[in-house]
């Protein structure tokens, strides 16, 4: 129930109080009360607020604004992997042995983002995160750096009510974590891709109060990954070339009140077939469809903070099983623009 909504019921309750005559002096205190202040809620404001704190990549800072956001965030990955190894050295004909192997991959990732108000409608944005890997089937476990990334936010156009916001998008991916083709892939494991990557997109917004609609597209092209001289079952990996990946999402937000509010997504990323360069051969990978359905919970903590929790599923056979997380804005003294 809104201001006003608690102001009615107050000015019903006084009135059944007594006469209507007796109350003039209650009534006229009930009629200020549903006069909006300036310090009042706006449920639209509000909701903005907790859309962009919900879905980070759709918010532009204004110029000179500096925002620093933690996140934890939990996946469960399980998965058997099809190794294919050569059982002679006969070259003419060549027999291969094929191995199944079970992998469960527990992710715990602490990441830092830093987000800079270059003008009013371009956001630059820095990624850092740290992750920690188990695999309970195997017995392994990591902890090192991710990949950094880094982001321009840009808005062509002003925004206006009842009209959607649009918001353009290029990302870099660097290659900072551990590597999957530097590492004995029987005893060791990675965190992070091993290539550089270059990422468009566009993002888009629409507020139909007390909900917000919002999707994007994007795609992103991932450098080849020369030099290798990793042993890949029996055979020499030379190079590898990643196959592009296209991207989607959509989803909306819906405000329970100024303080809390509920958002449901989904996200889908489908990646072409990746090539390898053996020594002696070159063979193809198969596409990969990832997609994942999320749910986030936005609670207004104090005036400035927003905390939320989300939690959610993998739908296909290349997703995680189980994602969950939680983020929220860290307050630094000398962080914010004066």
């Amino acid at each position: 129930m809104g201001v006003r909504g608690v102001a009615w019921l107050a000015f019903l309750v006084i009135a059944s109080a007594g006469p209507v005559w007796a109350a003039e002096q209650d009534v006229n205190e009930a009629r200020e009360a549903l006069s909006k202040k300036e310090e009042d809620a706006d449920s639209a404001k509000a909701l903005e607020e907790v859309f962009q704190a919900a879905e980070k990549s759709y918010t532009l800072l204004k110029k000179g604004e500096r925002t620093l956001t933690y996140g934890f965030d939990y996946s469960l990955t399980r998965d058997t992997v099809i190794q294919t190894i050569r059982a002679n050295n006969d070259i003419s004909n060549p027999v291969y042995s094929v191995i199944g192997q079970s992998e469960a991959q527990h992710t715990f990732t602490n990441s830092f983002t830093f987000d800079y108000g270059v003008w009013d409608n371009l956001t630059f944005s820095v990624r850092l995160p740290m992750i920690a890997k188990y695999d309970t089937e195997r017995d392994l476990d990591v902890y090192s750096l991710g990949d950094i990334s880094t982001s321009l936010r840009w808005q062509p156009w002003n925004s206006h009510r009842g009209r959607p916001v649009t918001t353009l998008y290029a990302n870099l991916g660097l290659p900072t974590g551990e590597s999957p083709y530097d590492i004995n892939l029987s005893e060791d494991l990675s965190t992070g891709n091993g290539y550089y990557s270059l990422g468009l997109g566009a993002n888009m917004s629409y507020v139909i109060d007390p909900v917000v609609l919002f999707g994007s597209l994007g795609y992103t092209y991932n450098l080849p990954v020369k030099d290798i001289d990793q042993v890949f079952g029996s055979r020499l990996l030379q190079e590898v070339r990643p196959g592009s990946t296209f991207s989607l999402s959509m989803g909306f937000a819906y405000a329970l009140s100024y303080d809390v509010s509920l958002a449901a997504s989904y996200q889908m990323a489908h990646n072409l077939k990746p090539e390898y360069e053996f020594i002696d051969s070159t063979s193809k990978g198969t596409e990969q469809t990832s997609a994942v359905m999320n749910f986030s919970l936005g609670l207004r903590t104090s005036p400035d903070r927003i905390v939320n929790v989300n939690a959610g599923f993998g739908m296909t056979e290349d997703s995680p099983d189980v994602l969950l997380g939680i983020s929220m804005p860290l307050d630094i003294k000398g962080l914010k623009a004066q």
